[in-house]
C-alpha cells in the first residue's frame, strides 16, 4: 500500500513539475533578434511654411529593468510615485534639424542626455519647438530656438504631466503647463491599519460599469490619486513662470482663439471606485488668464451612470469646446432623448453656443438626427458637423452656416465602406493662428486629404476637391500604382506644393516636396536606409481568395528569401488576424491594405519566422458579416471557421502553404479568434494566443463592437467563450499574457483560468506571463522570449508536424 501511495505521489509531482517551465530569459535565432533591435527610422515634423524639418530618434524598446520601475495603478493609470509622470511612455531619443530649402542638417546643441523627450510642439509662429525632459527624478521643459539651433531648459518647477502634459503656446514666446503642486517627499504614507473595510453601495439606480484597470480600491488610493493628480497652472514668459489660479486637479485646459479666456475642465470628490480619472465627477469653468472665475457651465456627475449601449449617452451636456472662427464662444452638446438612443424623437441631440462675456443665454445652433460627434469649424458660413450611428456603423457629414442657422446634409456614409471614405479637410491657420477648415474655388470648394486611399486595386492614398454645391468630390492627385505614397502636410494648396511620404515594397519610407501641378522631379528631403536588411529576397503580395458564402477576402502573404515553390514545396505556414464585424457583406468584401508598403517589423508582428521557412499570412481577413437581418456575432463561430478555411485553401491550391502544418495567431481580439478557433474546428496545429479575453461573462456589459448584455442574450455570450469549450481544446495553444495588462476586458486571469481549464482536461498548453508588460508588449527581453517560445512552439508542433503528401510522394 505504500509503494502504491508513493507511485501515486510521484506521478502527482511529475504532472506539477511538467506544468512548471523555470526557463531564463531565451534568444531567438539572430536574424529574429536582428530585426526586433533594429532602430527605427526617425519621425519627422514640418513647419507650415515647408521650410523647417525637425527628426525625432527613437530606441527600439526599453529594457525590463527600466520597465520594472516603481509604478502606482490608480484611477485607471499608470503613475511613476518618484516623478510625477506618467510610468509608461516611448520617448524620443534623440532631435536633429533640417532646412528644406538648403538641405543642410544642424546639430541642437544644448539637448540634455541621455534624451526622453515627449512629443514636440510648435511655437505659433513656428520660430521654437518646446519638449518635456522626462528623468527619474522629475519633468522639465525645454525649448529649441529653430534658428539658433539650441535648447534650453525653461522651467523652474517640476512639471506634472500625469492627467495632462499638453504644452499650450500662446504667443511666440508664452506657454502654459502644468507644474508639481507639492514635492514628491510629501506624498501620504500608506497606513499600516486601515480605517476600515472597503465598502461600495447602489441604492436602485442603474449602473452599469465597462471592465476597467487600475481602478480606485481603498481610501489610500483615493489620497495618492488626489495628491498626484493635483497641479499647478503656470503661464511662462520668456522663462518667467507666473501661477495661474490654485493648484486644482486639471484634466483639461484650453485657451480661447482670442487668448482671453481659459476653458477648464477640473476633477473634484467623491472619486470612483467604478471608473476612471476621465469618468470622475468635473467641474466645466471659465477663468480669465489670471485664474480668474468668469463663468461656471457645468458641474457634471460619474459617469457611472453613464447607461449601456454604444450610442446612449449620460443625460447630461458634454464634448465642452472653443469655437475656431470667433474670438471666444463656447459649444457644447447635449441630448434631446435623455441619452437614450431609441428613444423616439426627432433629433437627438442639440448643440449650443456661448459667447463672451458668458452673461446671456446659450443660443442654440443646430440639432442632429442621429448622435453627435463632432464639428470642424471653417468661418461663419462654413462648419463640418459629424454625426454617426455606431451600432448601425452609419456617418454623416453635414454642412452647418452659422449665419443662417441652416444645418444641410452633404452625405452619409457606411464607416465600414473604406472605398467612400473622403479623409480628412485639408485646414489653415485663421487670424487666431486656430486650425480651421481650408476652402478654394472662391469659396465653394475643400480639399480632402485622405492618406489610405482604399480602392478595389488596394491602397491608394490620394488629394480631391469636394464640391459643396454639387456635393461631389473630384481626385485631384492620386498615389502611383506600384508605391504607396501619402501627402503628409499641404504646403502651398493653391500650387498644390505638398509633403509626401513614398515608399514601396523595396524602399524604404522617405519624405519628398512634391509639386502637384507641375510635372517634374520630386524634391527628396530624407534619404533613410533600410533597418531590415535581413528581410532582403523576402517577397511580399497581397493575395486575393472567396470564403464558401462568396464573400472576397485579402491577405498579405510574405515568403522566405530564395524560396521556389516547385523545388520546395509547401512550406510550414503561420496566419495572423483580428477579427472585424460588418453589417454590410459588400464592405466586408473589400479590398483593404497594399502590397507596396514597406514591411516594417514592430515587436507584435508575425513577420519574424519567415526567417525560419514559414509563410506567413498576415492581416488575413476575418469577417463577421450580418446575416439574414441577424447582428453579425449570432454567427461568430461559424464564420471564423469559414474565414480559416478560405484562407488555408488559398495557400494550398497557390503550392506554397501546407494545409497539414498551419498555426493561427493573434493579439488580443485575435487571440480571442484564436481561441475559438482551436476550440471549434481542427484546421490548425497550433495556436498562439497573446493578451485574450477567453471568458465573455467578466465583460458582461459589451465588448468589442457588441453592445447587447449578458443579461439581454446569455447563450451569445456563452457560445462565443471559447472558455466554455476548453475540454475541446486539443490542438495545442501558446498563451502568452502581460502580467500588468491595462486594457479593458483582457484581464490577465483570462489566460490564468484558461490555462487551468486545457490543462484539467489534458490539453496541450503553455502559458508564459510576461513581467511588467501591459496589453501591448515594450520589454527588450520580454520581446526577444516571446519571439523564442513562439519559434519553438511552431517548430514543434507545426514545422515537426507530417508534411502534406504530394502527388510524387504518393
Amino acid at each position: 500500500m505504500k509503494k502504491t501511495f508513493l507511485c501515486a505521489l510521484l506521478i502527482a509531482s511529475g504532472v506539477w513539475v511538467k506544468a512548471q517551465d523555470a526557463t531564463g530569459y531565451q534568444m531567438p535565432p539572430k536574424a529574429m533578434a536582428d530585426l526586433l533591435l533594429a532602430k527605427p527610422t526617425p519621425s519627422v515634423s514640418l513647419n507650415a511654411k515647408g521650410e523647417w524639418m525637425l527628426l525625432s530618434d527613437r530606441n527600439s524598446y526599453p529594457s525590463v529593468e527600466e520597465l520594472a520601475r516603481p509604478e502606482l495603478r490608480i484611477a485607471g493609470l499608470r503613475i511613476n510615485p518618484n516623478n510625477f509622470a506618467l510610468s509608461r511612455q516611448n520617448f524620443i531619443s534623440g532631435f536633429t534639424l533640417k532646412n528644406v530649402k538648403t538641405g543642410q542638417t544642424y546639430t541642437i546643441v544644448g539637448l540634455p542626455a541621455p534624451l526622453y523627450a515627449g512629443l514636440p510642439t510648435w511655437n505659433t509662429n513656428e520660430t521654437k519647438i518646446s519638449f518635456t525632459q522626462t528623468t527619474a527624478k522629475g519633468v522639465d521643459l525645454y525649448v529649441i530656438d529653430v534658428a539658433a539651433h539650441k535648447a534650453t531648459k525653461i522651467n523652474k518647477q517640476p512639471l506634472n504631466t500625469i492627467l495632462n502634459a499638453r504644452v499650450v503656446w500662446t504667443d511666440p514666446n508664452t506657454v502654459l503647463y502644468y507644474t508639481a503642486a507639492k514635492p514628491v517627499s510629501a506624498a501620504p504614507a500608506k497606513p499600516l491599519m486601515p480605517k476600515g473595510p472597503v465598502i461600495q453601495q447602489n441604492l436602485g439606480k442603474a449602473a452599469p460599469s465597462a471592465t476597467y484597470e487600475d481602478l480606485i480600491k481603498t481610501p489610500y488610493d483615493e489620497q495618492l490619486f488626489e495628491f498626484y493628480g493635483t497641479s499647478q497652472l503656470v503661464r511662462n514668459k520668456n522663462g518667467i513662470e507666473t501661477p495661474i489660479g490654485k493648484p486644482q486637479i486639471y484634466s483639461s485646459v484650453s485657451i480661447s482663439p482670442d487668448k482671453k479666456y481659459i476653458l477648464e475642465r477640473t476633477i473634484r470628490k467623491p472619486f470612483s471606485y467604478l471608473v476612471t480619472a476621465q469618468g470622475f465627477p468635473s467641474t466645466i469653468q471659465i477663468t480669465d488668464l489670471n485664474g480668474k472665475l468668469v463663468k461656471t457651465l457645468a458641474t457634471l456627475p460619474s459617469s457611472e451612470g453613464r447607461p449601456s449601449g454604444y450610442d446612449n449617452v449620460q443625460n447630461i451636456s458634454r464634448d465642452f469646446d472653443w469655437r475656431d472662427d470667433e474670438s471666444a464662444t463656447i459649444t457644447w452638446a447635449h441630448p434631446l432623448d435623455s441619452g437614450m438612443i431609441k428613444k423616439k424623437v426627432e433629433y437627438h441631440d442639440a448643440v449650443y453656443a456661448l459667447s463672451a462675456p458668458f452673461t446671456g443665454e446659450p443660443k442654440e445652433l443646430f440639432k442632429t438626427q442621429l448622435r453627435y460627434r463632432n464639428v470642424q469649424w471653417g468661418n461663419a458660413t462654413l462648419a463640418l458637423v459629424s454625426e454617426n450611428s455606431r451600432s448601425n456603423q452609419t456617418t454623416r457629414v453635414s454642412r452647418f452656416n452659422a449665419s443662417t442657422g441652416v444645418l444641410e446634409k452633404l452625405y452619409d456614409r457606411n464607416e465600414t465602406d473604406a472605398y467612400s471614405a473622403l479623409g480628412q479637410p485639408v485646414t489653415t491657420k485663421n487670424n487666431y493662428g486656430r486650425d480651421v477648415i481650408l476652402l478654394t474655388g472662391n469659396g465653394t470648394k475643400l480639399l480632402y486629404n485622405n492618406p489610405i486611399g482604399s480602392s478595389p486595386k488596394g491602397d491608394l492614398p490620394f488629394l480631391a476637391k469636394y464640391d459643396l454645391n454639387t456635393k461631389k468630390s473630384d481626385i485631384v492627385w492620386r498615389c502611383g500604382e506600384g508605391y504607396y505614397e501619402s501627402v503628409v502636410d499641404v504646403i502651398d494648396p493653391n500650387k498644390l506644393i505638398v509633403l509626401t511620404r513614398r515608399e514601396s515594397k523595396t524602399e524604404v519610407p522617405n519624405y519628398y516636396i512634391k509639386n502637384l501641378s507641375q510635372s517634374g522631379a520630386d524634391i527628396a528631403v530624407t534619404r533613410f536606409t533600410n533597418p531590415y536588411p535581413g528581410l532582403a529576397g523576402v517577397t511580399k503580395q497581397k493575395v486575393k481568395y472567396k470564403r464558401a458564402d462568396g464573400i472576397d477576402m485579402t491577405g498579405d502573404l510574405y515568403l522566405p528569401k530564395g524560396y521556389n515553390k516547385d523545388k520546395d514545396g509547401p512550406l510550414p505556414v503561420l496566419i495572423w488576424a483580428y477579427p472585424r464585424e460588418y453589417n454590410s457583406a459588400d464592405d466586408a468584401a473589400q479590398v483593404r491594405g497594399s502590397e507596396n508598403r514597406f514591411t516594417v517589423i514592430g515587436g507584435g508582428s508575425p513577420i519574424f519566422f519567415v526567417t525560419q521557412g514559414y509563410a506567413i499570412l498576415d492581416n488575413a481577413e476575418m469577417p463577421i458579416v450580418a446575416k439574414d437581418g441577424k447582428k453579425p456575432n449570432d454567427t461568430f463561430v461559424e464564420q471564423l471557421q469559414l474565414n480559416a478555411e478560405a484562407a488555408i485553401n488559398k495557400l494550398a491550391d497557390m503550392g506554397v502553404g501546407d494545409r497539414n502544418r498551419v498555426a493561427v495567431g493573434g493579439h488580443s481580439y485575435g487571440a480571442f479568434m484564436t481561441a475559438n478557433l482551436l476550440a471549434h474546428t481542427g484546421l490548425f496545429k497550433a495556436g498562439i494566443a497573446e493578451s485574450g479575453a477567453y471568458n465573455r461573462t467578466l465583460t458582461p456589459f459589451g465588448f468589442q463592437n457588441e453592445d447587447r448584455t449578458y443579461w439581454d442574450d446569455p447563450k451569445l455570450y456563452y457560445d462565443m467563450s471559447p472558455f466554455s469549450f476548453a475540454n475541446q481544446i486539443k490542438t495545442p495553444i501558446l498563451l502568452i499574457h502581460g502580467d500588468a495588462d491595462d486594457n479593458p476586458g483582457t484581464f490577465p486571469i483570462n489566460s490564468e483560468r484558461l490555462f487551468n481549464a486545457i490543462k484539467g482536461f489534458g490539453g496541450t498548453v503553455r502559458f508564459v506571463f510576461l513581467p511588467y508588460e501591459a496589453h501591448g508588449y515594450r520589454g527588450r527581453e520580454n520581446l526577444l522570449h516571446k519571439l523564442w517560445e513562439i519559434n519553438e512552439w511552431m517548430n514543434t508542433y507545426v514545422k515537426g508536424a507530417k508534411p502534406m503528401q504530394t502527388a510524387q510522394a504518393k
